[in-house]
């Protein structure tokens, strides 16, 4: 059973919350102590961690920041903040997806849902790499490597870079991007992607892998 930790210090939202991942067939655990988020999450070890910004003692970007530290497990910010300037600071805290409040519930257990399912799936395949000119990305570490260099991704970058080179020298569409990552793009700022792209360049130049994603300006993205 998928355990997902809800940290969230309204209490009403803590029951609804619990209420409804149970129905859903997932085990639920709320954080009683939000100054010990850290402490709970490794005791508890979950598959998703549905996560306010809004709280006690630190935020929730400090929490996902610690959580980050040591696992690349998905997560999902709730918040009733919604300005482009928290949507982007919940990506590059590496954050998986962002909902804000009051939220449809039939929404959210859909981003669990589908969070859970592309996480996971990865496990299931029955390759865990995927080669091109020379170019490998390990779906068990979410890491590429070239020329013995290697660099590690977070879950949207990876996701990207796994889309193109699956469907190398295809044009991909930032549409079509954004509906692999999040499922339903209008919930999504379309900044959000621009600065995974942005993010994941960044990391390839480390490789020397800058020119590997070309643009298409005002389309989308490929690699050749």
């Amino acid at each position: 059973m998928f355990k997902i930790m809800i940290v969230e210090d309204d209490i009403r939202i803590n029951e609804i919350l619990l209420e409804n991942v149970a129905r859903w067939g997932f085990e639920g655990k709320t954080v009683d102590n939000l100054n010990e988020v850290f402490v709970e999450f490794s005791k508890y070890s979950p598959h998703l961690v549905l996560m306010d910004i809004n709280l006690p003692y630190f935020d929730g970007f400090y929490w996902c920041n610690k959580i980050r530290e040591i696992s690349k497990v998905p997560i999902i910010f709730v918040s009733s903040r919604n300005n482009n300037m928290d949507v982007i600071m919940a990506i590059n805290m590496g954050g998986d997806d962002f909902i804000q409040k009051p939220f449809s519930l039939e929404i959210l257990m859909a981003k669990i849902n589908a969070l859970i399912r592309r996480t996971y799936s990865y496990a299931d395949a029955q390759t865990n790499v995927l080669e091109y000119k020379n170019i490998v990305i390990n779906m068990k570490d979410n890491s590429v490597v070239f020329k013995n260099k290697r660099v590690e991704l977070s879950r949207n970058e990876f996701s990207i870079i796994y889309l193109l080179m699956k469907n190398n020298g295809n044009l991909i569409s930032r549409d079509k991007i954004m509906r692999s990552l999040w499922e339903d793009e209008s919930f999504v700022d379309d900044n959000t992607l621009t600065v995974n792209v942005n993010r994941l360049r960044k990391k390839l130049g480390d490789i020397e892998l800058e020119s590997l994603i070309k643009t298409k300006k005002g389309q989308g993205y490929m690699i050749l």
